[in-house]
């Protein structure tokens, strides 16, 4: 399945990388901070064409879909088309196409794609997790020697409070840490030992589902703040750790 749906992803970030002008190309969701460009629509619309004929019977669930799809029932496409929209508007380079595929509820297959870096980051339930073919492991530093990443849960503002909170807590005891706009790719530098954990008090599905496939396959440790499972039909919490610092959790005010 990896080996099919790798080379589709691969595509939809030509179409990143084709971007001119974007900014003159993107209009507002929901607030100045919730963007969407005409080249989520068109990766998204690229997907949904590819991916869905891979697994019959499949529904497709987008960011930018309109259609009622249901994740937790049956094989589904968990699909971000372009992870870090406001990056990708200001020409940071820094995003990616995020795609998961679940069955009844669980993700079995993950795949985040930096076309800027040419960085293919894949993960099947059971088998691993992989950097352009190659086998990562999370690090095994302590939060003490560590790096963390966090996000700003920027469409949910009442979490400014305890993201602050949180941050202040981990940054006293760690060396640094980094908010970089992209979940996906935050997650995927947890998996691979850039970062030692990561932190966002709200994500969608299609921010998280694939990332957090990845992390465990490298090793890692994923749930909520709260310490439950993800989900895949709702905005939830989440907390990415190597094992070293996976009880650090409990130890903090969340």
């Amino acid at each position: 399945m990896l080996e099919q749906i790798i080379p589709i992803i691969r595509e939809a970030g030509r179409i990143v990388l084709s971007a001119r002008d974007a900014a003159a190309r993107t209009r507002e969701k929901t607030s100045a901070a919730d963007l969407v460009t005409e080249y989520d629509l068109a990766v998204e619309t690229f997907l949904k064409e590819k991916l869905p004929p891979l697994v019959p019977g499949s529904v497709f669930f987008g960011e930018e879909e309109e259609e009622n799809a249901d994740p937790s029932r049956g094989w589904a496409f968990i699909v971000d088309p372009i992870d870090g929209t406001t990056n990708f508007v200001r020409g940071l380079r820094q995003s990616a196409v995020s795609v998961a595929l679940a069955h009844d509820g669980t993700v079995e297959y993950g795949v985040v794609y930096d076309p800027y870096k040419d960085e293919m980051f894949s993960a099947r339930r059971g088998g691993g997790a992989f950097l352009n073919g190659q086998p990562i492991r999370v690090s095994r530093r302590p939060i003490e020697q560590g790096v963390f990443g966090m996000g700003t849960a920027i469409y949910r503002r009442e979490y400014l409070e305890p993201t602050m909170r949180l941050t202040e807590q981990l940054f006293r005891r760690s060396c640094d840490f980094r908010r970089l706009g992209a979940a996906a790719l935050d997650l995927c530098n947890v998996a691979c030992g850039r970062t030692d954990l990561f932190f966002e008090y709200s994500l969608c599905p299609w921010d998280q589902a694939a990332g957090s496939l990845i992390v465990t396959e490298a090793g890692g440790f994923v749930c909520t703040l709260e310490g439950g499972p993800l989900s895949l039909t709702d905005r939830c919490s989440v907390w990415a750790s190597n094992q070293v610092n996976k009880d650090l959790l409990h130890e903090l005010e969340v």
